[in-house]
């Protein structure tokens, strides 16, 4: 869980001449979208400028996404070179994701493999986990295992097996086991930060030019919660 800097807010988790890995806070966007707030790319890209003395613009490739509310690893590419790798890395389910989510309920089994099939609405930004294929939907397939049983809530540890969009979110929804502070997924208060406790702990794949494994770990946000889980 080596930190290699954090400078305004932005904290590198992993960084050599191909890559750039940072540990995203809650209320970061990746990349830019219609509400014109700054994004994490641009974050990085000022970073980079800065720290190696860079004239003119900075390449920087985004090679994939963590919703807003939401907190972890989040890797871009440095080079033109590292960007179609990635992504086709990504694309290939290459990338083993592993994801903390701290939710409501325990679940009833405490270890599971869930299977939906996910429908997208647009127009609330929401999807929906049916347990059988409905039209415009998309299989969505995670594990999960009860890390720590908490105060109030439940840890727990979350392998992706495909990447559909708000997946970890709705399917914990649906077994009612909602993630902390996601109200658009059932959890009944929001957090008071606008976040939800759903963090993106560990990524491993290859190097894209190097060849080589990479295992990066982002610490927890501190908050009292995610406090305990490491206690």
């Amino acid at each position: 869980m080596k930190v290699l800097s954090t400078k305004d807010n932005l904290q590198v988790l992993h960084e050599d001449n191909h890559i750039i890995v940072v540990n995203k806070r809650a209320g970061d966007i990746v990349q830019g979208d219609k509400t014109g707030d700054t994004p994490l790319s641009e974050v990085v890209k000022s970073y980079l400028k800065e720290k190696y003395n860079k004239p003119g613009n900075v390449y920087l490739g985004v090679v994939h996404r963590l919703d807003r509310p939401t907190t972890g690893i989040v890797v871009f590419a440095r080079t033109s070179k590292a960007l179609p790798r990635l992504n086709k890395l990504f694309a290939e389910k290459k990338a083993k994701k592993t994801y903390w989510a701290i939710v409501k309920n325990h679940p009833s089994n405490t270890t599971d493999r869930l299977v939906h099939w996910l429908k997208k609405n647009p127009k609330n930004n929401k999807s929906t986990a049916f347990k059988s294929e409905v039209e415009g939907s998309k299989k969505a397939i995670l594990s999960y295992t009860v890390l720590k049983q908490l105060d109030n809530y439940v840890l727990l540890e979350v392998n992706l097996e495909t990447g559909r969009h708000h997946q970890i979110r709705s399917q914990l929804s649906s077994i009612g086991s909602p993630i902390k502070g996601d109200l658009k997924y059932g959890f009944d208060r929001s957090n008071k930060d606008a976040s939800i406790h759903l963090h993106s702990r560990v990524l491993e794949f290859e190097h894209p030019v190097k060849k080589e494994m990479i295992s990066i770990t982002a610490p927890l946000p501190k908050d009292p919660i995610w406090d305990a889980c490491e206690n």
